[in-house]
């Protein structure tokens, strides 16, 4: 969870230095590892800890203090001794002990949320299938919606599907007042700097940013568009020295390839480790793009071509997680092989969105029921109540449109409704976590937005 290296102010040790602390880890190891080994059901994803040979060096291990409350007692004294934090410690703690507990956000009238992002610590970003870019206080309960950026094309609303903010945070790119298009907005103040436009014919899926200038789109029509945009804040006065916005720039891609053997590009992931971007279509299909010279290298076949919507990498660009219709893939990041298959609790729920926090994989479905999976352990988070259930949290019911007639048709009223969490996002301590959709059927109209903490 945390650790200290302390510094010995008289003798030649700290007092947290003594053998028996050494001793006991061995322990602790020696009996997870013959656990392991008692194991009755092969793993086709496994991983190994040194057993011999150890990269830390023995003084550095009896040097340092792993008790939280010597770092945080090292922090409020202003020492300058080592000390770091396992931030994902707090999310693996609070789902395990059941600890989350679901807010629920009223969007009102609004339409399936599409996409999100924590702007800071108090705000949340996010796009709907209405065309609405909303901002939510998580503090003072308050939403306020973004003008889009209209640009010159007709009309074509079709939802915001996605919005990223590039890599220093200033920038926020998301889906235009024309679903074909970009707006890219300033942040945090969210005014309006450029519109990207001449570059799709159908709805943008997805945006990535590859640094603070460049970003690339995927759309519907199997197309990737590469996009340069500058904040260059002119300040401009009229006659009575009142100061006037700038003017928003019209953008023109950069580059437009068409993604060969895809049909529909639904997502994209930059892996700047390797230099490459990865994306995935409707079709089945992964594409690995050479990013400096933006020329696709190949494409891959995955098992299954059934909505494969959905797309994450972990944070060492070590793994990619593909979202299936009933099951999640991991594949490594420099062959693309699968190294698991993680099959759904529900069978035929659909893989909405996915994430990484460390080792733990959060899984969004079309059946209101996010779920997290752990890597290392090669099986679904375990309660720490409960060793014999999973952990999952089941969203709410959220707003859906009272049309009986469609209700009825889509057979609604056989079954009971669950949203499906189309877009979800951890804050920066990874102790709050936002979630949101809506019906999972295209002719249903509702929403659902929840803040777990």
């Amino acid at each position: 969870m945390a650790q200290t290296r302390r510094v010995p102010v008289f003798g030649s040790r700290p007092p947290c230095a003594y053998q028996s602390r050494l001793d006991e880890r061995n322990l602790i190891r020696m009996t997870r590892m013959e656990r392991n080994r008692i194991s009755d059901k092969p793993e086709d994803l496994v991983f190994y800890e040194d057993e011999e040979e150890s990269t830390v060096p023995l003084f550095t291990v009896l040097n340092s203090s792993y008790n939280f409350v010597d770092y945080v007692r090292n922090r409020e004294y202003g020492m300058r001794e080592y000390c770091s934090v396992n931030q994902n410690y707090g999310t693996r703690h609070l789902l395990t002990h059941n600890l989350f507990k679901e807010q629920s956000i009223p969007l009102k009238t609004m339409d399936k949320v599409f996409c999100s992002q924590w702007l800071n610590g108090t705000k949340i970003v996010f796009g709907t299938k209405c065309n609405k870019l909303m901002v939510y206080n998580v503090k003072s309960y308050e939403l306020d919606q973004i003008p889009s950026i209209k640009g010159h094309a007709a009309d074509q609303q079709s939802g915001i599907h996605s919005l990223k903010i590039n890599p220093s945070r200033t920038l926020l790119a998301t889906g235009a007042y024309n679903s074909n298009e970009i707006a890219v907005y300033r942040l945090p103040t969210l005014d309006p700097v450029a519109l990207g436009e001449g570059a799709h014919t159908d709805w943008i899926f997805d945006i990535e940013w590859l640094d603070d200038e460049f970003f690339v789109s995927g759309s519907r029509d199997t197309k990737l568009a590469l996009w340069k945009v500058q904040d260059i804040y002119q300040e401009k006065y009229d006659s009575d020295s009142d100061l006037i916005q700038p003017i928003t720039q019209f953008l023109n891609p950069a580059v437009i390839k068409t993604c060969k053997t895809a049909l529909k590009v639904r997502a994209i992931t930059f892996n700047k480790n390797l230099k490459e971007m990865v994306t995935s279509s409707l079709n089945g299909y992964v594409h690995v793009w050479d990013v400096e010279r933006f020329r696709q290298k190949f494409s891959i076949r995955l098992p299954s071509c059934q909505d494969n919507v959905c797309m994450a990498m972990k944070n060492d660009s070590s793994l990619y997680a593909v979202g299936c219709h009933s099951y999640t893939l991991l594949l490594d990041s420099k062959t693309l092989h699968i190294m698991k298959k993680i099959p759904a609790r529900y069978s035929g729920c659909g893989i909405r969105s996915l994430s990484f926090q460390d080792n733990v994989i959060t899984i969004g479905t079309g059946v209101g029921v996010i779920m997290f999976y752990d890597i290392r352990a090669g099986k679904y988070l375990e309660s720490s109540i409960n060793s014999t259930k999973s952990v999952v949290l089941n969203a709410s019911k959220g707003y859906v449109c009272p049309d009986e007639d469609s209700m009825e048709d889509q057979g609604f009223q056989q079954a009971k409704y669950t949203p499906a969490i189309y877009t979800h996002c951890y804050d920066y301590s990874g102790t709050r976590l936002f979630s949101a959709g809506g019906p999972l059927s295209t002719n249903l109209c509702g929403n659902y937005a929840g803040l777990w903490q």
